[in-house]
């Protein structure tokens, strides 16, 4: 007889078994943090399940990590990274909502591409940073699948189209007149009318704070997060 095969020890916890699956490497540096980390990549997946080879954020996924954000006294400030080509219109509205209405500070930084529905999950922040090389493609809404040419179509697309306006110039600098310029501006995009904005391009507009990376972006919610602990020092 053959002699029972050894039980199959479990894989632990942030075991280096684990970190070279998933990350790459042996050993991954550990820090207690007050600050929180959130990403938004690939593309913001709302209603409709996205095919399995698309890089996805998952609003279901993001909003419970929000609200444990706020929930957790051990938690001073969140740090929402973005690289996204966009997608669910109200998915990525529902992310942005949540990101402002945070009662902890918060900052956003874009690297890579902050594009379409991402605009107002980056201003949504009380402080947005973007990269030099990263920019953000401002559009007219879209909608997929099946449209009927009737008014109310149309209606309910400008209705949503107001409502991605409004929070975007609420929460940012920017004017509506030239929010509404960007979004509709011919002869830049081959296939779409709307603008690409490049870094310092976003900043100059008004769309986005600074020009930083990942040091900035640290230091600024470090600072915020400071700022808010004495004035609640303060209060009480």
């Amino acid at each position: 007889m053959k002699p029972p095969a050894p039980p199959v020890q479990p894989v632990q916890q942030d075991s280096p078994i684990q970190n070279i699956q998933q990350l790459g490497q042996i050993n991954v540096p550990k820090l207690e943090s007050s600050l929180h980390c959130i990403s938004i990549v690939g593309q913001i997946e709302g209603h409709l399940v996205l095919p399995p080879q698309n890089k996805t954020t998952k609003y279901e996924h993001v909003i419970p990590q929000l609200v444990a954000v706020e929930q957790n006294p051990e938690i001073k400030g969140l740090l929402v990274i973005l690289n996204t080509v966009g997608g669910d219109v109200e998915a990525g509205l529902a992310i942005a909502e949540l990101i402002e209405s945070l009662s902890k500070p918060t900052v956003s930084l874009v690297l890579g591409g902050g594009h379409s529905i991402g605009v107002p999950i980056a201003v949504g922040a009380k402080h947005s940073i973007i990269a030099r090389t990263a920019t953000m493609t401002i559009h007219p809404i879209r909608l997929s699948g099946l449209v009927i040419g009737v008014p109310q179509t149309y209606e309910y697309l400008d209705k949503m189209q107001d409502r991605v306006i409004n929070f975007v110039c609420k929460h940012s600098t920017i004017t509506e007149k030239k929010f509404r310029d960007l979004m509709f501006k011919t002869g830049e995009l081959a296939r779409d009318i709307g603008t690409v904005l490049v870094g310092d391009d976003a900043v100059e507009v008004g769309l986005i704070n600074q020009v930083g990376g990942l040091g900035e972006a640290i230091k600024i919610l470090t600072e915020l997060t400071q700022g808010s602990s004495s004035e609640g020092g303060e209060s009480s």
